[in-house]
């Protein structure tokens, strides 16, 4: 009796112990343990964070967690979601409320894209943690070669044209996975649409938006990139875009802040000349339309707590400290993930890990996030097959194509 009673004691939110939590990490540097273990200390008391790995793949991650939820597992307390399933688990009920007071301190001094998408039907669900995004980097030496100003916006159709005349490749996701539903949702969106217009409970109800003309512009961007893509571009994705950055085969390219400290990281095994990274430039993801900007992709991190913890209460509690200003430049620094927070990115230490910083800042608060949906992996997943690969997209018929797939995916007539 008195082992159980301290026990109930160790698990308890209201009696004055002090709760285990349990954060559901997705894999990284170390960066998340060690901002469990310095909440864990800051809390006198309070709480203790212990973290447990989720697979390495986002799809993976999903399918554990939705698992798990669904039997209603109360050791889930914090975790680490990918933004575009938020949507589906807030649905579901397996997402704890935000409250009010929680809601407004951890929105303050965040990027909207961060807000967006941690937000279903109009309610924040989600606690904003990390926030990524791509960039356009250039070869300065190419760019000015082809007498291009990037310290204009530039157009997808500007590249290319250089590309054609320099006679070298624009790197982008066109492989079959979810690197390429990035790309089309950035393009659609960068032309003033939507990939969903309208959402709805019932699938059938959903109103697409790939037959558009912001979609048709989005596929003729896809198809004309491809051409000067390079010859395996139907399989590369980020890894190997920033393998042909780095030894000359592209000179122009879209990808995440990683391609930064991977380069300065090279140089220092020696694997890399310090001549190639100095090349770099960096600036706001391409236009599609020359007077709308672009809004480039939302990805990165976002906290939420599970609906059958047993310690809600103290998990927000930890959540607001680990998405604490000082915690996220840690992140950032140390783990390479950029903040949520805008504040984070006049942080000194961050300005000289990454001087692109303030060209990320700028980039979140217009990226767009993915479609939110409920039915986001079948969605995305029938995205990939229509759009795959972009050497074969017919501007005219493969919007109509993709909403004809997603229809019978979603009324239960196919199978991806």
């Amino acid at each position: 009796m008195v082992l159980a009673s301290s026990l109930a004691a160790c698990g308890s939110d209201g009696d004055g112990g002090t709760a285990t939590l349990t954060w559901y990490i997705n894999p990284d540097s170390g960066g998340q343990a060690e901002i469990a273990s310095r909440c864990s200390e800051q809390s006198d008391g309070a709480y203790r964070i212990e973290t447990a790995q989720l697979p390495r793949e986002s799809a993976q991650q999903r399918e554990q967690l939705i698992r798990r939820l669904a039997a209603e597992d109360s050791s889930i307390d914090i975790v680490s979601l990918d933004p575009p399933y938020i949507p589906e688990f807030a649905e579901a009920g397996f997402l704890a409320p935000v409250p009010e007071d929680v809601a407004e301190r951890v929105t303050e001094d965040v990027v909207q894209s961060a807000i967006d998408g941690s937000t279903w039907d109009d309610e924040l669900v989600a606690i904003p943690f990390w926030a990524n995004t791509q960039l356009l980097w250039f070869k300065k030496s190419v760019a000015e070669a082809a007498g291009l100003d990037m310290e204009q916006p530039v157009t997808w159709e500007q590249l290319v044209e250089v590309a054609e005349q320099q006679d070298t490749a624009i790197a982008a996701q066109g492989i079959r996975a979810e690197a390429l539903t990035v790309w089309l949702n950035a393009l659609v969106e960068s032309a003033g649409g939507h990939i969903i217009e309208e959402n709805a409970p019932d699938p059938e109800d959903i109103q697409l938006g790939l037959e558009s003309d912001a979609a048709t512009e989005a596929a003729e961007v896809m198809r004309s990139v491809s051409a000067v893509g390079g010859a395996a571009f139907t399989t590369a994705g980020e890894d190997a875009n920033v393998t042909d950055f780095e030894e000359g085969d592209a000179s122009f390219m879209v990808n995440w802040p990683f391609v930064w400290p991977r380069a300065l990281g090279a140089v220092e095994d020696g694997t890399l000349e310090a001549s190639v990274p100095e090349d770099y430039g960096w600036t706001l993801y391409p236009r599609v339309r020359e007077d709308e900007p672009s809004r480039p992709p939302y990805g990165g991190i976002n906290l939420v707590v599970g609906a059958f913890s047993d310690h809600v209460d103290a998990a927000y509690q930890a959540t607001e400290c680990i998405v604490s200003e000082e915690n996220q430049a840690y992140y950032f620094t140390t783990n390479g993930n950029p903040a949520s927070k805008a504040s984070v990115y006049d942080d000194p230490d961050v300005l000289e890990e990454f001087p692109q910083a303030p060209v990320i800042r700028e980039s979140l608060e217009q990226a767009a996030p993915r479609p939110q949906t409920v039915y986001y992996s079948e969605v995305s997943g029938a995205l990939q097959r229509a759009y795959h690969p972009a050497t074969s997209i017919d501007p005219g018929r493969t919007g109509e194509q993709a909403s004809q797939l997603i229809q019978a995916v979603l009324a239960g007539e196919q199978l991806l």
